[in-house]
Parts: structure tokens; C-alpha cells; sequence
């Protein structure tokens, strides 16, 4: 079989979906390539678009919560949105392509190139089966516009907020969000130690904001200064992606502080779950997920305001982690409770009973009835 992969670079969570889907069509002998269709066009445009979207949830989190509410209220509103027609241009570019490409079928994990393969269906292209993935655990904006035909949703939860946007029932497919392999296969914590080189004697708690470094990273760790005078057995591993901003100040504060391990991005982020006791992250949608599939003590710092907002509460109403909305109030006592084995327990076994490690395989599985015919 031969897929089609789509993704762009608006944060690695996209990115690393597509990659998961990629890697298990793999493992069953099929050829999957992934493509940035904002590439296509030369002049470094996928760059472009991707360091926009970057820039903002860096540095302005704030605008990113406005733009996602101004968003949903444009989606009530007749008639397509600008996202549709901002990717009008990327369209003929697409078109293209797939003139000297053939696929059996497409898969997309951003909202911005099923838009793109929508305005070749309305143009009349014919195109092989489509195949939206979410990657949040809500509907986001403009996802109703997509002309797919199956939308992979996260859970069975979602599929009512689906529906309430006017995507047909039997559209929706709840397989889960698509994680890769490493993060559920079994690996001891002293195997994964030895891997990263870490102390077997040292207990390690892990910090993260997604792979572009965003959220309150740097309160969080100021903040957790008295809980790591009070342990001195536990170092903060601190993973500050591509916010080389935010590594500098960090390295400028911290340079001297031995209970602090400062890194960039990681090709290892399944090891490091691993081995540390919990982890503090901001609740995207793949690392919430992938943090639940490593079934890890979890806690959720302030989202960036829009569908993180979502992921969030779907995940601490389900008791699969203890949202922080007050850091300085709240984050000391959500690591309390994180003390208590029973807490441990209780969340451990949420992730395992609400969130598909298999997801990834699961969709290559669909795709595969779909294409030999099984499901119409």
C-alpha cells in the first residue's frame, strides 16, 4: 500500500502523530511518506509557517487564546473560514504533486492540509480515501470544513463535541491518538538509566513544554527550588525543545546547581519517561498522550489558553492527572499528592483503561479494511 502522510511544523505534536502512524504502516510492509505540503512551494514556507505559529504560543500564549476563541466563534458564522482560504495558494502546489504521485491513501494529522485537500476535492480532483487524525481530545476550529472521509478522534468521549459541529456520525472512528512504539514497549527503569547515563542512586522528576519549550517552565522550576533543598536525592531534568530563549536563562541562572539537568531537544523523551518518579508538562496532545501510554504520574501546568485548555480537563476529570491552574498555590500540592500510593494507583490505572497505547496500529489496521474493501 502506499500512503500519503500529512503534517507541518505548528509544534512537534503534529509532527510526532504522523510519525507514529508512519512508523506502523511501516511495521506491516507498507510505504508511508511524510510531507510538509507547506515545502512544496520553495522559499522555506513550511519554515515560515511553522516558526509563526512557534513565536506566538512563545512568546504571546495570551494572542494564541484570543485567535482560538475569535475562531470559535467565526466557525457560527456561514460560509469557510480563512484558514480554508489562506491555504488556497498551497492547494495548486498540492495539485501538483499529486499529478506525479499516486496513493492509495492520505492521512493528515493538522487541521492545515486537510484544508488543503479539501479545496482540491471542491475543485473537483479526485483523490484516494482521506483520513483526518486528531490530535486533542476536543474539535478544534474549522475542523467541521475538512472533506474526509473518516475523522480518527480520540476516544468515544469526543464523539458527541464531533457530532455538535455537524460532522456525520459515521464518520467518526474513536481509535485513539497515535503515539510511537518506544513509549509503550517494556523497559526497565534501570535499562533506561544506563541507556541515558543517569545515576541509579538519584531519583528524577521530569519537566516539559512540548517540544517547542512553551509554558511557565521557568516558574515551575522556581518554584520547585524548596521541594528539591528538601530532596536532595532528586534532580529536575528540564526539557526546553527548540526555546533556545528559554535554555539560555535557564543555563544563566542554573549552570551551578547540580539538581538540575538542563537539555535542549531529545530523541529520547520515551527513555527519560522511564525513569523519572513523575512529570510536570503543559497538556498537549501527544505528550499528554504519550505520557499516559509511559502510564506516569502526571501533572498539568497552565495550558496555552485554546484546545490545551480541553486536553487538560478531559485528563483530570478522567483522573489521568492533577491540573495546576495556580502554580504557586497549587503545584506543591499537587506534588503532595503525588506522595500517596494510592493516588499513584488510581491514576496509573485511568491512563491504562482510557488511553489505546495501540492507537498507531489501530489506524493502520482501519486503513487497511478500507482499502481492501472490508469497510465502505
Amino acid at each position: 500500500m502506499e500512503a500519503l502522510i500529512l503534517s507541518c511544523t505548528t509544534g512537534g505534536g503534529h509532527h510526532a502523530a504522523a510519525e507514529a502512524v508512519q512508523e506502523a504502516m511501516m511495521s506491516r510492509g507498507h510505504h508511508a511518506e511524510l510531507l510538509d505540503p507547506y515545502g512544496l512551494s520553495g522559499a522555506d514556507m513550511d519554515k515560515k509557517v511553522g516558526g509563526c505559529y512557534i513565536k506566538c504560543v512563545q512568546k504571546m500564549p495570551g494572542l494564541f487564546g484570543v485567535i482560538y476563541r475569535l475562531g470559535n466563534l467565526y466557525r457560527k458564522l456561514p460560509g469557510k473560514s480563512p484558514v480554508y482560504w489562506a491555504n488556497r495558494k498551497t492547494a495548486d502546489y498540492m495539485q501538483e504533486y499529486l499529478k506525479q504521485h499516486s496513493y492509495d491513501v492520505i492521512l493528515t494529522t493538522h487541521l492545515f492540509p486537510g484544508e488543503i485537500l479539501t479545496h482540491l476535492r471542491k475543485r473537483g480532483i479526485t483523490l484516494p480515501k482521506v483520513i483526518y487524525i486528531s490530535t486533542d481530545y476536543t474539535c478544534i476550529p474549522f475542523t467541521e470544513e475538512i472533506e474526509c472521509d473518516y475523522f480518527i478522534v480520540p476516544s468515544p468521549m469526543q464523539e458527541k463535541e464531533f457530532c455538535l459541529w455537524g460532522i456525520p456520525p459515521e464518520k467518526l472512528v474513536p481509535i485513539g491518538i497515535p503515539v510511537k512504539r518506544g513509549f509503550r514497549e517494556k523497559m526497565s527503569r534501570e535499562e533506561a538509566l544506563e541507556c541515558l547515563g543517569l545515576n541509579a542512586q538519584k531519583r528524577y522528576v521530569l519537566i516539559a513544554g512540548g517540544s517547542i519549550g512553551a509554558g511557565k517552565i521557568f516558574e515551575v522550576i522556581r518554584i520547585l527550588h524548596r521541594y528539591l533543598r528538601e530532596h536532595e536525592e532528586v534532580i529536575l531534568i528540564v526539557v526546553c525543545g527548540t526555546n533556545q530563549k528559554l535554555y539560555e536563562k535557564l543555563k544563566n541562572k542554573y549552570r551551578e546547581e547540580p539538581q538540575i539537568l538542563l537539555l535542549k531537544t531529545t530523541e529520547c523523551m520515551a527513555e527519560y519517561l522511564k525513569v523519572c518518579d513523575f512529570y510536570i508538562s503543559k497538556p498537549g496532545g501527544i505528550s499528554s498522550t504519550e505520557a499516559a501510554v509511559s502510564n506516569i504520574p502526571l501533572i498539568h501546568i497552565p495550558p496555552i489558553p485554546g484546545c490545551e485548555t480541553k486536553n487538560e480537563r478531559f485528563f483530570s476529570e478522567c483522573g489521568m492527572s492533577i491540573g495546576v491552574s495556580n502554580l504557586k498555590k497549587e503545584l506543591p500540592r499537587a506534588i503532595q499528592q503525588l506522595a500517596s500510593r494510592e493516588v499513584i494507583v488510581d491514576m496509573k490505572k485511568a491512563q491504562h483503561e482510557i488511553i489505546d497505547p495501540l492507537a498507531g496500529e489501530k489506524i493502520a489496521e482501519f486503513i487497511e479494511e478500507i482499502i481492501s474493501g472490508q469497510k465502505i
